[in-house]
């Protein structure tokens, strides 16, 4: 009697796991139905996307092998640390300084360039405006409030853009596409550019398709005689939803003919960084990623030597490293990327590093041009 009782009470705990189980399901799934999601290529788009030298076996790849973890380590211990384990000062407890600059008061016919931190920034060349991968809303994640930005770093919105000829992005990751701030500056880009099927998301936003412009790498957009873009390769991958790589990441060069700047998204190290600095004669300027690394996730993300490496490869005569100093998405302390990279870099005079607090100026043809290590004394 006591076992079928027993036999009983765990039958009920089973059958209420598993409704809890699907009733969580159900929520899920009805949750990513959000427009934030995207949408994954389809059509006409997925059949130009199966013509990519980079599209194989259902999905684009990097050039070299590249594991989403790497040798030593396993996505188990990864996941474990990332949900129970506590990291020292991944946050910071201070203020981050910034500055706001009156984007739509600068002369368009001045060269230069704003970071808003992590991956997004601004840039005037040429009489040309472009913004790359902004993330206004405070948040680099689908989930609303779970990875917020840093104290200080979300001044600037969508109402402080001026209209924006060229909106690049490098990929979609919610920390570099962002749904709520494409939607608040919409009414005010021009031209998409994106890499294969990235499109797709926008279409699904309602963007009018004749203002995207998706590209594979190794391609070019002529913006007028004195302005290119060309679209160049990365060691990174993509995804929103369930799938991954089924769009493409990529890097930029801008190119007049006085400057060359290499805007290099998210990547790992690889060969790709000396055929582009062979390619193009070396850079003027480079924006490389410096920031939320990892030993264990090495391959798709630069550590502070290899960036500087990576710098070495491009013949870049300045280096302004990104993707730090906002959001919270590795272990290391918050200002360990800049702390590591400046030190690294002064060891070895390797090249001019430029390091602009949020907001600061950076003038492109300025080359005399100094910043402070702001994030020296902050806690």
């Amino acid at each position: 009697m006591r076992r079928e009782k027993l036999f009983k009470i765990l039958k009920n705990v089973m059958i209420g796991i598993l409704i809890f189980i699907g009733i969580l399901t159900v929520a899920v799934l009805a949750y990513m139905q959000h427009p934030k999601f995207g949408k994954a290529p389809s059509g006409k788009r997925l059949e130009r996307i199966k013509q990519s030298p980079q599209y194989r076996d259902g999905k684009f790849q990097n050039t070299h092998y590249t594991p989403m973890v790497s040798e030593g380590y396993s996505m188990t211990k990864v996941t474990f640390d990332f949900i129970f384990r506590k990291f020292p000062r991944t946050k910071p407890i201070d203020e981050i300084p910034s500055l706001k600059t009156d984007l739509k008061s600068l002369p368009v016919s001045e060269n230069v360039l704003i970071w808003f931190g992590h991956s997004s920034y601004f840039i005037q060349l040429n009489g040309t405006r472009f913004l790359v991968d902004p993330v206004f809303s405070g948040n680099a994640s689908p989930i609303p409030g779970s990875n917020k930005s840093f104290i200080g770093t979300d001044i600037y919105s969508a109402n402080d853009m001026p209209d924006i000829d060229y909106l690049l992005i490098t990929h979609d990751h919610y920390d570099h596409l962002d749904y709520e701030t494409i939607i608040k500056l919409k009414p005010k880009i021009k031209q998409v550019i994106c890499g294969l099927g990235v499109g797709e998301h926008f279409e699904y936003w309602k963007f009018d398709p004749a203002q995207i412009i998706e590209k594979d790498w190794s391609e070019r957009i002529l913006i007028r005689d004195d302005l290119t873009v060309h679209t160049a390769p990365a060691r990174h991958f993509s995804g929103r939803g369930m799938k991954s790589n089924s769009t493409l990441w990529l890097s930029y060069i801008l190119q007049t003919p006085d400057l060359k700047l290499y805007l290099g998204g998210d990547s790992g190290y690889d060969t790709h960084f000396a055929e582009i600095g062979k390619q193009f004669g070396g850079f003027d300027l480079a924006l490389l990623d410096n920031g939320q690394y990892n030993p264990a996730w090495r391959e798709i993300h630069l550590l502070p030597d290899e960036v500087l490496k990576a710098a070495k490869d491009l013949q870049t005569k300045r280096l302004l490293p990104i993707h730090s100093s906002k959001f919270k998405l590795g272990y290391h302390p918050w200002d360990e990327p800049l702390t590591s990279v400046t030190a690294l870099n002064e060891e070895a005079h390797k090249t001019t590093l430029i390091t602009p607090r949020i907001g600061d100026i950076v003038y492109l043809n300025d080359t005399e041009q100094t910043f402070t290590k702001w994030w020296e004394s902050l806690d």
